[in-house]
């Protein structure tokens, strides 16, 4: 039977990762054991994403076929410039009828006015008494309250008119266009994405181990913009932000860095695009946070898994998911997954069928 031999691999900055065999009749799967070692202070990486500070999803709140759409994609427009139309005929329609009515009651409340002063020049000679005259009086002020009423009913009928033009309530990009010329428009319903692409800004989520000490060293973090052409290694921020809550499912709070306006207002700068998240290190290695390192090896990718196989003490593999962080020549940091002491088969492929 083949031997398998045992895999050491040299200490990486606060890491030593000692490799193990056993040497149980039928032979073993070789291991990579995780050790952690206190060591010099080192910095921490985390996955972060591109965001517009302004992001606005457009929608009516009028239904309707759409007749005319001006943009697409990609395009850049102009605050209050026209986006998209609504077939208003029928609104147009209501506000018409509504004048119309407007006009009626008006021409009603003029007789009602002619009516009074016919009725008080009666009542000064005593020709009628009080209570007519009251009756006139009446009559006047509901047809005065009818025209006030229909009025407001045409402004209305006005403003509901304007719900049928989409415009840009601010100078952007159209990052989505969700519906094409004929389609119906529903109350809520997104129709544009639109984003300021001069203001952008990092987002990341921060574990809650890490926050202590942070606020005071919010000046040393810093953030690289992955895979983009021409970018420095390291970053520095126009300013950072942590909020001020942590979430309850993940426990893990949300930083902020303002990109600088040279970076924002870079074309190949764009909303969504992956981006890490530098923090610098603790004041003391108690504080630090523990790295854990693989052999790029020892990964296993199916699709949209990754993990490695865990070797329990019986010498039995158990696939678990890991997430990864940067690349260190041959080795790969392991954010989550693993704890400092598991043994992971360095050959996933001979660990799998093992497992089978």
């Amino acid at each position: 039977m083949k031997r398998l031999h045992r895999v050491s691999l040299a200490a990486l900055a606060a890491l030593s990762m000692v490799g193990t065999a056993s040497a149980a009749e039928g032979g073993t799967l070789a291991t990579v054991e995780l050790r952690s070692a206190t060591g010099q202070s080192n910095e921490t990486s985390l996955d972060g994403v591109v965001e517009a500070v302004r992001q606005t999803r457009l929608s009516t709140q009028v239904a309707g076929a759409i007749v005319a759409l001006q943009v697409k994609a990609g395009d850049r427009v102009r605050a209050g410039q026209e986006l998209l139309r609504i077939d208003a005929s029928a609104a147009q329609q209501g506000v018409t009828a509504s004048a119309s009515q407007v006009e009626a009651a008006q021409a009603q409340l003029k007789v009602a006015a002619s009516e009074l002063a016919r009725q008080r020049q009666l009542h000064q000679k005593q020709y009628i008494s009080q209570a007519a005259l009251e009756r006139s009086q009446a009559q006047w002020e509901a047809a005065q309250a009818q025209v006030n009423a229909l009025q407001a009913q045409t402004r209305v009928a006005q403003a509901q008119s304007g719900f049928f033009l989409l415009k840009a309530p601010y100078a952007g990009v159209v990052s989505e266009v969700a519906v094409t010329l004929g389609d119906m428009a529903l109350p809520g319903r997104p129709l544009l994405t639109l984003h300021d692409p001069s203001a952008l800004r990092v987002t990341a989520a921060l574990p809650q181990a890490l926050l202590g000490g942070l606020s005071a060293r919010l000046d040393q973090v810093r953030y690289e913009l992955v895979g983009m052409a021409g970018a420095a290694a390291r970053l520095q921020p126009a300013s950072v932000e942590l909020l001020p809550t942590v979430d309850a499912a993940s426990h893990t709070a949300q930083i902020r860095l303002a990109l600088p306006p040279v970076a924002a207002n870079s074309a190949a700068v764009m909303p969504g695009l992956f981006a890490r998240v530098w923090l610098p290190a603790g004041g003391s290695a108690k504080a630090e946070p523990q790295r854990l390192f693989l052999p790029a090896s020892a990964v296993l990718r199916r699709a949209e898994l990754t993990g490695a196989y865990v070797v329990d003490a019986q010498g039995r593999p158990s696939l678990r998911q890991v997430r990864l962080g940067r690349v260190s020549g041959d080795q790969v940091e392991v954010l989550t997954g693993l704890r400092p002491g598991d043994k992971v088969a360095a050959d996933p492929q001979a660990a799998a069928a093992v497992a089978r």
